[in-house]
């Protein structure tokens, strides 16, 4: 489906408003503001933007440890996600997930995870209810190319290509796995690949073309959502920060990571809008200026949140 200005300049929004939450992440983090650990998706906003811009309400997301970007793609508040990562009470989570763990399931946001590849059979099991229940739902299932080594990886594709689920499985493909590059622990270019074992299409992107995503993601979504089954799609991107913040990041070279920051999906996508006379500078320059006042606002909403007390320890984690 060919897009038209406002939807394009939607995608630009979405990705500039992951960028500069990340951004104001990296920022409080390195002040000890914000506990815990944080890993930064600066660098794939391409990816979540493109795949999410193709969902519907019914729909589900899986999420990973580096997962703000997908939460804000699905449309979680700014808010309630700023507050969640500096362990606030009016966080997604009441302050108790952090930032690897915001999760909104009436947004069909099933959260971020810790484990790597955990998310892949609740993607699947995501999908296994949406057909049962005949939702006409669609599970996202976005997975690093390390969890493609996981047994949870082969087992869920089985499951959802035996069952034909509605499961499209989003591999963000950056090239490492915390700090062993690719080329280290898979004896395979293509992740996709492996979607032939399975009787399923696969398909490489680039996924700091967040038109190319999300077309491929529109193609893969609607072929899931007719009963066709599931799709896995292998996005070919790079994380401008290390694993984590604080990681010394002495694996890469610099040749490496300029080359990739070369690539950068939002200046690219920038330029291609200006190119096709979809928006002039300044329009680009206003979206940057608007969502730098909103992620502000975030921040300022989540530093006038109050700390939760001892009396919220247990609260909402046992159920009767």
């Amino acid at each position: 489906m060919a897009l038209n200005k406002v939807q394009m300049l939607e995608l630009y929004r979405k990705m500039r408003t992951i960028r500069e939450f990340e951004e104001t992440v990296a920022k409080f983090f390195s002040q000890g503001q914000i506990p815990g650990f944080v890993h930064l998706y600066t660098g794939e906003e391409a990816v979540a933007t493109g795949v999410c811009a193709n969902l519907e309400k019914q729909d589900y997301i899986a999420s990973t440890h580096r997962g703000h970007g997908h939460g804000i793609a699905r449309g979680a508040s700014l808010n309630k996600m700023m507050a969640e990562i500096f362990g606030r009470i009016d966080g997604e989570c009441k302050g108790k997930g952090g930032s690897m763990h915001i999760a909104d399931v009436e947004l069909g946001f099933l959260g971020a995870n810790g484990i790597v590849g955990a998310g892949l059979p609740l993607a699947t099991g995501a999908g296994f209810a949406a057909k049962y229940m005949k939702t006409n739902g669609v599970a996202i299932c976005f997975f690093g190319d390390a969890a493609s080594n996981r047994g949870t990886f082969h087992e869920s594709l089985n499951m959802a290509s035996i069952q034909k689920l509605p499961v499209v499985f989003v591999n963000e493909n950056n090239m490492y796995g915390i700090s062993m590059s690719q080329e280290r622990h898979q004896n395979i270019s293509d992740i996709a690949d492996r979607a032939g074992s399975y009787g399923m299409p696969g398909m490489v992107v680039d996924g700091n073309d967040v038109m190319a995503v999300y077309e491929a993601a529109e193609e893969a979504v609607k072929s899931a959502r007719a009963g066709g089954g599931p799709v896995l799609i292998e996005c070919k991107t790079y994380r401008h920060h290390g694993h984590f913040e604080g990681d010394a990041c002495i694996y890469r070279c610099d040749e490496e990571v300029n080359a990739w920051k070369a690539k950068d999906p939002l200046p690219r996508f920038a330029n291609r809008l200006q190119e096709m006379k979809m928006a002039t500078e300044a329009e680009i320059d206003q979206i940057d200026a608007e969502v730098k006042k909103v992620i502000a606002d975030a921040v300022e909403f989540a530093q006038n949140s109050p700390v939760p007390t001892l009396d919220e320890l247990t609260k909402d984690v046992y159920c009767d």
